[in-house]
């Protein structure tokens, strides 16, 4: 009965960014969601963040790089050829995402992070609220490893889809 009522939920449309550096390293967050309990509740993701109406992919790419890292140092790299999506697990349809989708449609983008670490800042900004409470930058074969297991396809797709940029 729930795997039906997910079919009739959207997939909320959104950006993810690759950040990364000069080293080949890729920049994660540490999250712990509202709907995460325990003590392995902790997990690493790449920024993201939905599309606002009338908002380009580009444009919310750089936005949400913004909002989440402080982050405005970058070049523009790649961007992912198609929409990437997952599903939520059962047991967190109703839940996570407001309980108003079934998972997220995702294009992504490689970018390089032109500035100094100390631009990096995770702290909330004005009405945003902080995703992350610590952050990293990690060899890309671990990036799969670090997420949910309901987003490690996405991730490994994102890092087939911009090998050519991580060295």
């Amino acid at each position: 009965m729930l795997a039906e009522k997910s079919l009739d939920l959207p997939y909320r449309p959104c950006v993810g960014i690759m950040l990364i550096n000069g080293a080949g390293l890729v920049w994660v967050g540490r999250r712990r969601p509202k709907w995460a309990a325990g003590p392995s509740a902790h997990f690493w993701q790449m920024p993201q963040g939905g599309i606002l109406p009338g908002e380009g992919e580009r444009a919310a790419a750089l936005r949400e790089l913004e909002e989440e890292t402080g982050v405005t140092s970058v070049e523009v790299l790649a961007e992912s050829p198609g929409w990437l999506s997952y599903d939520l697990p059962e047991d967190l349809l109703g839940i996570a995402l407001k309980g108003r989708y079934r998972g997220q449609r995702q294009k992504w983008f490689a970018m390089r992070f032109t500035g100094l670490e100390r631009e990096i800042d995770v702290a909330p900004r004005g009405r945003h609220k902080a995703e992350f409470d610590a952050w990293r930058w990690v060899p890309p074969w671990q990036l799969a490893g670090l997420i949910v297991p309901f987003k490690r396809q996405v991730y490994t797709e994102v890092v087939r889809e911009f090998a050519v940029w991580l060295g």
